[in-house]
């Protein structure tokens, strides 16, 4: 693995709303906002990865770009994303690994697709969400306030138990990336690794149940008023949010952060939830799994500490096709025959993100949800996401062991992170500063033979 990249001048700070996007919202009487029909690959252009025009390219061929889940799990969608994990994994380290958008966790609330359709392309600027937040926290009554106050403080620490349940994974998967597995062991056990994932994602799914449970108690009990006020602000459409002067609404000085980030995230997925649709609930984007690889570091990192940054939506998909271009064909070949891999559980994938957000609308609808299916939903898509994982670990690892040291220093300029270093791990955005102490990883590993 490659060394550390010492960190620019910018503060770690507030990453905390831009990393959030990606949860539930509110609405009312909400229009059809299912994602538009599938563009297909584009036979003048290089495949694009994930990424959707560039400035100044709208207008020009038709129009803004159109999201949708067919794009999203796309050959060439996934080929770049999982080219891109592997850019930041091979120049990464164990901590860029563990670093996570809060937003990547519980998002089964429509606000991935939000950001992505935004008609003002703010979506993936950190005022984005500070504005729905904002207007969202506005509308609500004080009692209704305090019980997504009382839902965060409830959820931080189960927050932060997950994004540590991810690093023991994490370490194994390093581990095989430098050839560090346990004497005698032919290397990864899928089995094993998909178990583990499996049970991230049912306690995933069990946070995500609690939410929908509380959020669906709020909506019950909004007015007419907080209905019409609501009404007026678009799904996906930035410009039609008001400006909200936000500090009347914070939580009180001093409130431990992993509770402001839950708490803000609450209040901007109450929006997407409530005026979204069970399509936008589903939708996911390409770099939703396999997240164990450092791309969030990569890519999020320059935007830490600065309130009006726009991470460009190029990068992904730019980056990991300059990555497959610096392999050799056999290296090269580890990566590009994963898509025919994975093809099945990502549509699996697709089915269980829909089986799983239908049941938490029920919530919406003043019903009862069944617990127990969400659970049992959320295990099986984790060992899915757990599929995913193996494949991009161990492909990942077989390319690193050939590759010279003129190809290294191609991927470290390429990575663009010279004067940044990762801290030892990450609570999502959030460093840690000493060593995690970590339990054996070996049994992640077959047994000796």
């Amino acid at each position: 693995m490659l060394t550390r990249h010492r960190q620019r001048t910018s503060a770690l700070a507030a990453l905390a709303g831009l990393l959030i996007a990606a949860s539930p919202v509110f609405g009312q009487d909400p229009p059809d906002n299912r994602p538009p029909p599938p563009r297909g690959d584009r036979p003048d252009r290089p495949p694009r990865g994930d990424r959707p025009e560039r400035p100044g390219e709208r207008g020009r061929r038709g129009g803004p770009q159109q999201y949708s889940q067919e794009q999203a799990i796309s050959d060439n969608a996934q080929l770049h994303t999982i080219a891109f994990s592997g850019l930041a994994f091979l120049t990464g380290d164990f901590g860029a690994a563990t670093f996570l958008p809060p937003g990547k966790v519980c998002d089964f609330f429509g606000f991935q697709y939000m950001r992505d359709i935004d008609a003002a392309e703010t979506g993936h600027n950190p005022k984005f969400l500070d504005r729905v937040a904002g207007n969202v926290l506005k509308v609500l009554t004080d009692e209704q306030r305090a019980k997504l106050e009382a839902l965060a403080r409830e959820q931080a620490p189960q927050f932060r138990e997950l994004a540590e349940r991810r690093w023991p994974l994490i370490k194994a998967f390093c581990r095989e990336l430098n050839g560090d597995i346990p004497a005698g062991s032919s290397g990864l056990n899928q089995a094993t690794v998909a178990k583990h994932v499996g049970d991230l994602f049912a306690y995933d799914a069990e946070l995500s149940y609690r939410r929908a449970q509380v959020v669906g108690g709020i909506v019950a009990t909004f007015t007419p008023e907080q209905k019409a006020y609501l009404a007026k602000m678009k799904f996906g459409d930035f410009n039609t949010w008001p400006d909200v002067e936000m500090d009347q609404y914070k939580l009180p000085r001093g409130t431990e952060k992993l509770v402001n980030v839950a708490y803000m995230t609450y209040a901007s997925e109450l929006f997407s939830w409530y005026a979204g649709s069970l399509e936008a609930d589903t939708y996911f984007c390409p770099e939703r799994h396999g997240t164990y690889f450092g791309g969030f570091y990569m890519k999020d990192m320059p935007a830490m500490g600065k309130r009006d940054y726009n991470i460009s939506t190029s990068v992904t998909g730019d980056s990991g096709q300059e990555f497959l271009r610096t392999l050799t064909e056999e290296q090269r070949r580890n990566v590009t025959a994963i898509p025919d891999q994975q093809r099945k559980a990502l549509r699996e994938i697709v089915e269980t993100r829909r089986a799983i957000s239908a049941e938490l609308r029920r919530f919406l609808a003043g019903e009862q949800a069944d617990k127990e299916k969400v659970l049992t939903l959320g295990r099986r898509y984790g060992e899915l996401d757990g599929e995913l994982s193996y494949y991009y670990a161990t492909a990942f690892a077989k390319a690193n062991k050939t590759l010279t040291e003129e190809q290294r220093k191609e991927l470290v300029k390429l990575r663009n992170l010279d004067s940044y270093t990762s801290a030892p791990a990450y609570i999502y955005s959030d460093a840690v500063r000493e060593e995690p102490r970590l339990p054996d990883t070996n049994r992640f590993f077959f047994p000796p033979k």
